[in-house]
């Protein structure tokens, strides 16, 4: 599960990832929904560099047009074999974007799709693996974008979701640099589910339901 997260504020997010460029501007989001544009951290001539971009991935090769395949996020296992995704995983274009939590849907008894907030104990703000690419469209566009990964769920989301689910590959801070330096093999080493103790999750308004909405009562429990 990975359709909606919730982004923290611009300085929260700088003293967690020390960008030694930036490019991004953006403020705190609590209903981030594919399409938008959204902050990464990725490394370019050697330096690491917070930018903005598409989240929705649009291969190289699409020529700035979206697929009509759903690219929000990508299973781990799909990085090396999909068309989309194999290149730019191969060329190391990872990149990292802030978070503060998402939400996932649990189906209730009365066929009710509950919606929950999840989120860490102990970091306020954390990041999301991601690869990203780069495409170019007819009218000379650049458009940036990127995918979510997504891992095995955890205990605490494969509850929440009523099944062995996916969930975000969440970073640890060890990891950081070796997400968005290290070869193919070593980054793919660091996409593990988080442990589930280190977590929690409670249920919020179906109004996150609506991407036109966004404030902070969406992540305020409910009974």
């Amino acid at each position: 599960m990975c359709d909606r997260y919730v982004l923290p504020d611009q300085l929260v997010a700088e003293r967690e990832f020390l960008p030694a460029q930036v490019w991004w501007k953006f403020t705190a989001k609590f209903n981030v929904a594919a399409q938008q544009y959204v902050p990464a951290v990725r490394v370019h001539d050697r330096q690491t560099e917070g930018m903005m971009m598409r989240w929705g991935l649009i291969p190289s090769w699409a020529e700035g047009q979206p697929t009509t395949d759903a690219t929000a996020c990508v299973a781990v296992d799909l990085l090396e074999r999909s068309p989309i995704y194999r290149m730019p995983w191969l060329s190391g274009q990872r990149c990292i974007l802030p978070a503060s939590g998402f939400y996932s849907w649990k189906l209730t008894g009365a066929n009710y799709r509950q919606p929950y907030f999840v989120r860490l104990i102990n970091r306020m703000v954390f990041g999301l693996a991601a690869v990203w690419d780069r495409s170019v469209g007819e009218d000379d566009d650049v458009i940036e974008s990127c995918s979510v990964i997504r891992v095995p769920a955890n205990d605490l989301v494969a509850d929440v979701a009523n099944s062995d689910a996916l969930m975000p590959a969440i970073l640890r801070r060890r990891d950081y640099d070796t997400w968005l330096r290290g070869t193919p093999v070593q980054a793919k080493a660091t996409l593990q589910p988080y442990n589930s103790e280190w977590m929690r999750a409670h249920a919020v308004s179906p109004r996150v339901n609506s991407t036109e909405l966004d404030d902070a009562g969406l992540i305020e429990p409910v009974q």
